[in-house]
């Protein structure tokens, strides 16, 4: 198995979940701090997965014995996504504004002589990546 696939695979459910939540931290992390932030049963389970993310080479332990992320990776499921700031929002949400703001735009600058066929295509369009953007935000991984 490669790398990336290995990393893929491994990196999935509470260890992406802790991935995310460091790197949204950006800086060194400690494992009490990561069990408490979210809210994990216990120290134990957050450093199982950490120590994972340590073998796979994604995170490594600074000398004051918190961690920090080695290397940044790309899974799969998070390409659906763009990090802005602290945040991370599915791409689609931007093609769902666009069209709804065209669709807007197109109703607005001509209420007299309105086209079915643009508005189907500008209000459809619309309606298709707000229902993507509801489905991949159900199912988001953090």
């Amino acid at each position: 198995m490669a790398e990336r696939e290995k990393i893929e695979y491994e990196l999935r459910g509470k260890t992406l979940k802790i991935y995310l939540y460091m790197l949204r931290q950006g800086k060194p992390v400690g494992v009490r701090e990561v069990q408490r932030d979210l809210q994990l049963s216990s120290p134990s389970v957050a450093f199982h997965h950490i120590e994972k993310m340590v073998r796979l080479g994604v995170v490594e332990q600074d000398p004051l014995g918190n961690y920090v992320i080695a290397k940044k990776v790309d899974p799969g499921i998070l390409q659906a996504f763009v990090n802005v700031g602290k945040f991370s929002l599915p791409r689609v949400g931007f093609y769902a504004v666009f069209f709804s703001t065209i669709a807007v735009a197109y109703v607005l600058s001509n209420l007299d002589l309105l086209d079915v066929y643009a508005l189907i295509g500008t209000i459809g369009g619309a309606a298709v990546f707000w229902y993507e953007l509801l489905r991949i935000w159900r199912r988001r991984p953090f």
